[in-house]
């Protein structure tokens, strides 16, 4: 049971590391996002039609 509980500490640990990694990622990257900013969803024009 301890060796559980070792492993589930180690995983929460290396999430809790990887979500502060990814948030100064986000936070020195400098993109702000406003609420009602257009999100700009660009496709392929060569893409087929499908409606």
């Amino acid at each position: 049971m301890k060796r559980i509980a070792t492993y589930a500490l180690y995983v929460i640990g290396t999430l809790a590391i990887l979500y502060l990694a990814l948030y100064a990622y986000a936070v020195f990257k400098g993109r702000t996002l406003q609420p009602g900013d257009p999100i700009h969803i660009f496709r392929n024009p060569d893409a087929p039609d499908y409606s």
